[in-house]
């Protein structure tokens, strides 16, 4: 399994599971595993290209 991580930050890694992903927390590799569905992280990815969650982060960053 191959962990892909952002080139913006390392803070955070997927990888694909055949029907869904897997994401995790670079700092603890062996720590706690969030999966989602195909479609949950589609729409999980339009939202963050739309804007829909530049609230969530600090306007300085």
């Amino acid at each position: 399994m191959t962990w892909i991580h952002s080139s913006h930050g390392s803070a955070v890694e997927l990888t694909g599971l055949g029907d869904g992903f897997a994401m995790r927390n670079s700092g603890q590799p062996d720590g706690a595993v969030l999966c989602f569905t195909a479609a949950e992280i589609t729409a999980f990815i339009l939202g963050v290209k739309d804007g829909e969650f530049d609230d969530l982060i600090d306007p300085a960053s």
